[in-house]
């Protein structure tokens, strides 16, 4: 019997229910509509009320037409793609959306009042629309917060159900799980063959419910709302298009990660070539004007801040000095740039002769423990609010260290581990980098070097500046630090 294309089509339809995680993302979405509504409006009565507490005359048009701009605000970010699903987790691309919804109504008010010869006030396009743009951002940050609070279990996440071999599925498991902010859970998992061990029938506590055929229906089972999709051969383009029809019929998020691990930004794009999607990717640059500006500002701002912390330094060292004996200085071979040794110096925090007591190469570089009894008492509170560090600001200043960069490793590690750790030498070591706020001592070794990596690879002056900022919250919560 003849099939027709009607009928596969209505069964193609009817074979996979409408995805149940669907309701949820249309009721964060609703909430989001609403709360940038209300932002607009308070940016609104802002300046609104400023003008008037000024005494400036505020016409009648003025004020329908700014009631006006407060309902299309929701408009503008909508058309930008910033009620999607994928970006309502937060991150970079909420911020790049909202900023971009807010500066085309901005240039679309610009224009349009040019052209009608309207005579509109620039606090409408200097003030409300910037501070739309503000609180809207601070909105969804909180509201994000509110929801993991509300609800610790993850149902208000995203839920995943991951595609690929059991290695690479464990290790977005744990990467997803130690990073929640991300707002992704993996719920299920879809390994070649089911590869459903008697021994071992879950991966990492997520279980396996099926293999790369029936995907869609691991979804519909699950209420997941979005899939992703780790590298491995058997997902070739077509099998991948096929994918995506399946799971464009519950409008299904997905997720393919490419096998180039720990690169992205703008050193990724993609580029057509003969019928296929192709991506490029530029090498790093660890040269040239932008590196002579990091050198320049890392030495200019640590002898500023070494200036200002002059006096706070030097109550440090007399209490290091008085409460146990022994320099107050601890110094160190670490490798630097280019596999140049250097002498690091901290604040001492261990009895003077720690050395004999335990292992000072690795122990005291990376792995460090809890309630190690080498550390004294003063050293305790300096470690945790990573007071120690200061005098690094010496070797930032010598131009051995970076502000922010890998972590110095010392020789024995690099002789230990694999050739790939050689990679942190192409940039100056640094007081701090990524696994510092993302956890210090708390990350394993692995992850700490998987930032550390990610960070020589996406290295630029905007991810300077966000981690510097980023510091002043790790330290002053002092998570992960002893």
């Amino acid at each position: 019997m003849t099939t027709t294309s009607t009928e596969r089509g209505a069964r193609h339809f009817a074979a996979v229910p409408s995805g149940p995680g669907n309701g949820r993302k249309r009721s964060i979405t609703r909430v989001l509509v609403a709360g940038d509504l209300c932002c607009a409006l308070l940016a609104y009565q802002v300046v609104l009320g400023a003008r008037w507490w000024w005494g400036g005359y505020v016409p009648w048009f003025e004020m329908v037409f700014s009631a006006g701009l407060v309902l299309a605000w929701p408009v503008a970010m909508s058309s930008v793609g910033a009620y999607r699903g994928r970006v309502q987790a937060g991150g970079l691309e909420e911020v790049r959306l909202v900023f971009n919804g807010g500066l085309g109504l901005s240039a679309v008010v610009a224009i349009g009042a040019y052209i009608t010869k309207l005579m509109i006030a620039r606090s409408i396009v200097i003030a409300m629309l910037p501070l739309a743009i503000l609180l809207t951002l601070a909105f969804r940050r909180w509201l994000r917060r509110w929801l993991r609070r509300r609800d610790p279990a993850g149902e208000t996440t995203h839920a995943v159900v991951v595609v690929g071999h059991r290695a690479s599925a464990l290790d977005l498991v744990m990467q997803l799980r130690s990073q929640p902010r991300y707002g992704m859970r993996v719920v299920a998992a879809c390994l070649p063959g089911g590869a459903v061990l008697e021994h071992v029938p879950d991966v990492d506590g997520v279980p396996i419910l099926g293999d790369f055929n029936n995907v869609a229906e691991v979804v519909a089972r699950t209420s997941a709302d979005a899939v992703a999709v780790l590298a491995c051969p058997e997902l070739d383009g077509v099998a991948l298009r096929r994918l995506a029809w399946s799971l464009e019929v519950t409008d299904t998020d997905l997720f393919v990660a490419p096998s180039l691990m720990d690169v992205a930004g703008p050193r990724i794009s993609v580029r057509p070539v003969a019928g296929m999607t192709l991506l490029h990717v530029d090498h790093p640059s660890f040269g040239g004007i932008n590196q002579i500006v990091k050198n320049v500002f890392d030495r200019v701002m640590a002898a500023a801040v070494l200036t200002v912390l002059a006096l706070p330094m030097l109550m440090i060292s007399a209490a290091v000095r008085a409460t146990s004996e022994g320099p107050v200085m601890f110094r160190q071979t670490r490798v630097g740039l280019g596999g140049r040794e250097f002498q690091i110096f901290k604040f001492r925090t261990m009895v003077n002769g720690a050395d004999r007591l335990g292992d000072t190469g690795f122990e005291a570089a990376l792995l460090k423990v809890r309630d190690d009894p080498r550390v004294t008492r003063v050293g305790t509170f300096l470690r945790r609010y990573s007071l120690d560090e200061l005098p690094q600001l010496i070797n930032v200043v010598r131009g051995e260290m970076s502000l922010v960069g890998p972590r110095p490793l010392v020789p024995a590690e690099f002789a230990f581990y694999g050739a790939d750790i050689d990679r942190r030498l192409v940039v100056r070591p640094g007081m701090t980098g990524l696994w510092q706020v993302s956890g210090r001592s708390d990350l394993s070794w692995e992850e700490r070097m998987r930032m550390d990596l990610r960070y020589v690879e996406n290295w630029s002056l905007a991810l300077d500046l966000q981690l510097l900022w980023k510091t002043w919250g790790a330290v002053v919560r002092a998570r992960g630090a002893y």
